[in-house]
């Protein structure tokens, strides 16, 4: 009698529950590599929302510290009028290029909630504005979501002039520094000062650090500042991948203008 050999293959069903794993397989892989995927795009976002604020918030400290700065102790009208946007401009003259009719407010000539002008005699020189830094005004647009900087007039440079703020984070897309990484929502984080304004800036008396001051309301209140409050509650420009929502973050900071209490 013959031994017949027969071939056996795989049945139509054995085929099918292989495809089907494989399919179930290949699904769990693309997930877990989009997945992944997504979650590096958020943090890259997120980091480099961090980076800009951290690095604004240190440069904004750095520079209000120096409010005031007068080495040579000069005296009579060496302090400025603030850029355009903070006043109209004088008898048709760029604020910052006129003298101050408020010398008592040294170097700090402007000073709301949402705005900061700030003053020093950077090259020594006992002038004020003659070169670029010295006159620096901040100021947040609440509608917008950004905060610009302008530093006052420089003779020749159409990039620094009175009337010209340039962007500093949180700038709208397609403004001189490009796309924003970040939007400042003080006003909807609920980020107030004393009165209940939406406020970046909060201001406070040397003789009790716990008394905040208004000098948008009391002008006078300029010349007892003594500490100055910064805070930046920002919002990415981008919802997270994973979450589907905006990244939402606060900072904030302490400064001590020693300056304008010498001088």
């Amino acid at each position: 009698m013959n031994d017949i050999r027969k071939d056996k293959g795989f049945t139509l069903v054995e085929i099918l529950m292989a495809v089907f794993i494989g399919l179930i397989l290949l699904g769990a892989v693309y997930v877990s590599m989009n997945s992944g995927q997504r979650t590096s795009a958020g943090v890259e976002r997120k980091i480099a929302a961090q980076q800009d604020v951290r690095a604004a918030l240190e440069l904004m400290a750095m520079e209000i510290s120096m409010a005031s700065f007068n080495p040579n102790l000069v005296s009579g009208s060496i302090w400025k009028n603030p850029p355009v946007g903070a006043l109209p401009p004088f008898n048709g003259t760029p604020a910052c290029t006129t003298a101050s009719g408020n010398q008592a407010y040294k170097g700090i000539q402007e000073a709301t909630p949402t705005s900061l002008t700030v003053e020093m005699d950077i090259n020594q020189n006992g002038s004020i504005g003659d070169v670029k830094n010295e006159i620096i005004r901040y100021a947040w647009d609440a509608t917008q979501f950004y905060i610009s900087r302008n530093v006052g007039y420089v003779a020749g440079d159409p990039d620094y002039n009175c009337t010209k703020d340039l962007s500093f984070l949180g700038d709208v897309t397609g403004a001189v520094e490009g796309t924003r990484n970040v939007r400042v929502k003080n006003n909807t984080m609920g980020i107030n000062n004393g009165h209940g304004i939406p406020a970046i800036f909060r201001y406070y008396d040397g003789k009790n650090p716990a008394t905040e001051l208004y000098p948008n309301i009391t002008t006078t209140d300029i010349a007892n500042i003594r500490r100055i409050d910064i805070a930046l509650g920002v919002e990415t420009e981008e919802v997270d991948p994973n979450t589907h929502q905006y990244k939402r973050m606060i900072y904030s900071t302490s400064v001590l203008v020693r300056n304008h209490v010498l001088n």
